[in-house]
């Protein structure tokens, strides 16, 4: 559990330092770059001390980066525009759990318990009711239709790759190798950088030149942000993220995990000066009685029983 708490933590940090990079370097140029950079840091860990390339669960790990780290978020950034980063990171954390829960529930045939369930919805609805829109959004139906699609296949992405990672863990273990979590962030970025390669080459290819002059020194101010990006995204981040689903459920994580966006908040204010509007207190506020709940379910839940008689 303290994992995933450590995930949270690490990609809200993650969220801010990326903003900064994106605003010097540009979105997909930030994107590319922080892949990259921590690429050659977990490479560096998995071949030094950890596995490597090694591991029955290696082809799970390379498909959940190809699902992940690419098509989600590939997707994601294809809804930022569109639908704004409040509802974009709002259909891809509350739809991302539910999802990996039935999903791992259907093929693997892991079972979560119902104060687990319990637990996990207050945490999406905090999560809800902090992100959510304050008013209607200023688009056409049609750029919204295809932003609300671009969520859900960023939800998709992120259920779809924690759910290989959990495949991939037992693939590792049935062949004698236990995967620590930077080796596994490290097989899975493999696949995450070849897809982010791809997808940032199209969009080149794509979108129309521009003229615009670019400040020569935008790398020395923007490499700073991207090593930072780096570190807490994910080098930290998703190595501690494939060590919290090595051994729980992606239906009890990704609730956790989705408290990321209220934990960007906090820190915006501290580091930034942004301050929080009162609906995201009151929805962070939810969403941690519900983690603090998540975290002694099995303690609370052996007291309920006690004091019914059950």
């Amino acid at each position: 559990m303290l994992a995933s708490f450590l995930t949270t933590i690490f990609f809200s940090l993650s969220v801010i330092f990326a903003a900064r990079s994106a605003r010097v370097l540009g979105g997909q140029t930030a994107n590319l770059a922080r892949i990259c950079v921590a690429t050659v840091l977990l490479a560096m860990w998995a071949h030094l001390f950890g596995q490597g390339l090694h591991g029955g669960g290696l082809p799970w790990f390379f498909v959940s980066g190809v699902i992940g780290f690419g098509l989600g978020d590939m997707s994601l950034f294809g809804a930022l525009p569109r639908i704004g980063p409040r509802l974009a990171i709002l259909i891809t954390q509350c739809l991302a759990a539910p999802v990996a829960a039935l999903v791992e529930w259907l093929w693997l045939g892991t079972n979560v318990r119902a104060v687990d369930l319990v637990c996990a919805t207050i945490i999406l609805a905090g999560v809800a009711i902090a992100l959510a829109p304050d008013h209607g959004m200023e688009v056409s139906k049609r750029t919204f239709w295809i932003g609300v699609l671009f969520g859900v296949g960023s939800a998709l992405g992120q259920a779809g790759g924690a759910v290989l990672s959990r495949k991939a863990n037992e693939a590792a273990a049935l062949t004698g190798y236990v995967i620590d979590g930077g080796t596994a962030a490290y097989q899975r970025v493999v696949g995450g950088l070849l897809m982010t390669i791809v997808g940032f080459l199209l969009i080149r290819r794509t979108q129309p030149k521009v003229d615009a002059p670019k400040p020569e020194d935008r790398w020395e101010r923007g490499s700073i942000f991207v090593l930072a990006n780096a570190l807490a995204g994910p080098t930290l981040g998703v190595g501690c993220y494939q060590l919290a689903l090595r051994s729980t459920p992606s239906g009890i994580v990704l609730p956790i995990v989705a408290t990321s966006p209220l934990v960007t908040i906090i820190l915006s204010f501290f580091i930034d000066g942004t301050r929080p509007s009162r609906r995201a207190v009151l929805g962070g506020l939810l969403a941690v009685v519900g983690a603090v709940l998540l975290k002694d379910a099995q303690a609370n839940w052996w007291l309920v029983r006690k004091c019914l008689n059950i």
